[in-house]
C-alpha cells in the first residue's frame, strides 16, 4: 500500500492552524482516502489569540476563551503536542521533543514528511538588560496575560496592608516597556482595571498609582499612523499614564528601574513587550534567511531556493506584491509586515499552493493590500486607521471589537467572547486574584510539612 504524502506543520499559530485548517478543507477526499496525512506539531494544544490578551489580563474575557483548541477545530489532522528541536530538510525529517520523549529519554521523535510547512513564530527579543530577565514579566502567552493580572491586583493587595511608604510606592508602580500593539494595551487594559478596583480598597486611590510607559523611538502604536500615534499619546497622559518617547530602559536591578533620561523608579511591575524576534528552529533549520532571521520566500510563500518547504507569518519575509513607490537602495525589495492581518491571509494562500503542488496545478502569489490597524486603549476607547480613514474614541473601540470577533477562529468561540461582553456591560468587573493558581500544590505541601509560603510575587 502507497504511503501518505505528509505535509508537517510546524507551528500552531495563526499560520500554522489556519494553515491546516484550510489543508484538511481542500483535501477532504484524499484525508478520507488516505493518501494524504496532515501533522501539525506545537508545543501547545492550543492556538492563542494574542490581540484578545489585553483584555483577559483585565478580566473582560475569560482565559480559556482566548485559547482555541488546535484538536477540536483540526479533527482530520494528527495534531503532535510537542518542539522540533531539529531539522534535516535535505532528508526530509523533523526531530521533536514530545512530553513522553522527555520521559522515557529516547531522545526526540522522528518524522518524516514530504512538504514542510515551518511556521514556529516568534519568540520574545530581550536585551541584555541588568536585572531584566530576574525580574521583568512577558506578555506573549495567555499564561503570562492571566499571571499578570493576578500580579497586579496583588500589588494592590500588598500597597492596602504594608505601613512601609517605600513598600507601598514600589507595589503602586508599574513599568510597561515598549510601544507597539502588545505595551500600550495591556497598559491600557490593566490601569483600566487597576483603576476601577481601587474603589475596593479603603486605603488606596487611582492617583496613588503611576504607570509609566517606556518606548524607545519617538511614537508609539506606529500602525496606526503618526495622527493616531499622536493622539493615543494624548489621551494617555490625559489619564496621568506617564509616556516616555526616546528612553530606553537602562537597568532592573533589586526591582528598580532605571530609565536613559535618568529616571530612577522603584517598581516591583515591569512588563516587557519590546519586540519579537523570529524562533530559534529557523537558524537550526539552515533554510536561507533574511539579515533579520526571518525565512526568504518567493510571493508563493516557497522557501526561496529550496523545493517542498513553506512559510508564511512571523517567520517568514514575503515579498509585498502591492507596495506603493520604489523600494529604498539598501532595501531590494518591499515585504509584508509580520502581523496577523497578513499571517491568516497568506495561510490560506499557503493551503492552496500545498495542496495545488500535491495535484499538480499551478501555485498562486500571495498579495493583499494592507487594510489598516485597529487598537484599544481601554473600555470604550482606542484609534484605527482603515482604508485610509482615522478614527478615535469609542468608534475605534468598538470597531476594535467588532474586527477581532470576526477574526477569531469558530463559531463557537465568537459566540462565547460575545456573551461575555454583553455580560462585562451588564455586571461590574471582577476584581479577584488567582495568583495562588500559580502555586497550586503549595496548599498540600504546607499541610503535607514540606511546603513553604512562597513569596509575593
Amino acid at each position: 500500500m502507497k504511503e501518505p504524502a505528509r505535509i508537517l506543520v510546524v507551528g500552531g499559530g495563526y499560520v500554522g492552524m489556519y494553515t491546516a485548517l484550510c489543508l484538511q478543507r481542500k483535501l477532504r477526499q484524499e484525508l478520507r482516502r488516505a493518501a494524504v496525512e496532515v501533522v501539525v506539531v506545537d508545543p501547545d494544544p492550543y492556538m492563542t489569540y494574542q490581540p484578545f490578551l489585553p483584555e483577559a489580563a483585565a478580566g473582560s474575557i475569560s482565559p480559556r476563551h482566548v485559547v482555541v483548541p488546535l484538536r477540536r477545530v483540526l479533527p482530520h489532522c494528527k495534531v503532535v503536542v510537542g518542539e522540533v528541536i531539529a531539522l534535516d530538510h535535505s532528508a526530509r525529517c523533523a526531530t521533536v521533543e514530545t512530553p513522553a520523549t522527555k520521559e522515557d529519554g529516547t531522545g526526540g521523535l522522528q518524522l518524516p514528511y514530504d512538504e514542510l510547512v515551518l511556521a514556529p513564530g516568534s519568540v520574545s527579543r530581550t536585551l541584555p538588560v541588568p536585572g531584566l530577565a530576574e525580574g521583568g514579566i512577558g506578555f506573549k502567552t495567555v499564561e503570562e496575560a492571566i499571571g499578570l493580572r493576578n500580579h497586579v491586583l496583588e500589588q494592590l493587595d500588598i500597597a492596602s496592608s504594608t505601613r512601609d511608604p517605600a513598600i507601598r510606592d514600589a507595589a503602586l508602580t508599574f513599568v510597561f516597556v515598549g510601544g507597539g500593539y502588545a505595551g500600550v494595551e495591556a497598559l491600557a487594559e490593566l490601569e483600566d482595571m487597576a483603576r476601577y478596583a481601587a474603589r475596593y480598597y479603603h486605603n488606596v486611590e487611582p492617583a496613588d498609582m503611576k504607570w509609566i510607559l517606556v518606548e524607545a523611538t519617538g511614537r508609539i502604536l506606529p500602525e496606526v499612523g503618526p495622527v493616531m500615534g499622536q493622539y493615543a499619546v494624548r489621551e494617555l497622559r490625559a489619564r496621568n499614564i506617564d509616556v516616555r518617547l526616546e528612553t530606553r530602559l537602562e537597568s532592573y536591578e533589586k526591582r528598580v528601574a532605571v530609565l536613559s533620561d535618568g529616571a530612577r523608579f522603584p517598581a516591583r511591575t515591569l512588563v516587557w513587550t519590546a519586540g519579537v524576534k523570529p524562533h530559534p528552529i529557523i537558524a537550526a533549520s539552515g533554510l536561507p534567511r533574511t539579515e533579520r532571521g526571518r525565512l526568504r520566500c518567493t510571493a508563493a510563500l516557497r522557501i526561496e531556493g529550496v523545493e517542498h518547504a513553506w512559510s508564511a507569518g512571523d517567520a517568514a519575509a514575503v515579498p509585498d506584491l502591492t507596495a506603493e513607490g520604489p523600494a529604498k537602495p539598501d532595501e531590494p525589495r518591499r515585504e509584508c509586515a509580520p502581523n496577523a492581518q497578513h499571517a491568516v491571509r497568506q495561510a490560506r494562500v499557503l493551503a492552496d499552493n500545498v495542496a495545488a503542488v500535491l495535484r499538480g496545478e499551478p501555485v498562486v502569489d500571495y498579495a493583499h493590500k494592507y487594510a489598516g490597524s485597529v487598537a484599544s486603549l481601554g473600555l470604550h476607547k482606542g484609534v484605527a486607521h482603515v482604508y485610509g480613514r482615522q478614527l478615535k474614541g469609542y468608534p475605534a473601540w468598538f470597531m476594535h471589537r467588532v474586527y477581532h470577533l470576526s477574526r477569531v477562529p469558530t463559531f463557537n468561540r465568537k459566540a462565547r467572547v460575545l456573551a461575555e461582553w454583553t455580560l462585562a456591560g451588564l455586571f461590574k468587573r471582577e476584581i479577584v486574584s488567582l495568583g495562588s493558581l500559580e502555586h497550586p500544590r503549595a496548599e498540600f505541601e504546607l499541610a503535607a510539612g514540606t511546603g513553604r509560603h512562597h513569596e509575593a510575587s
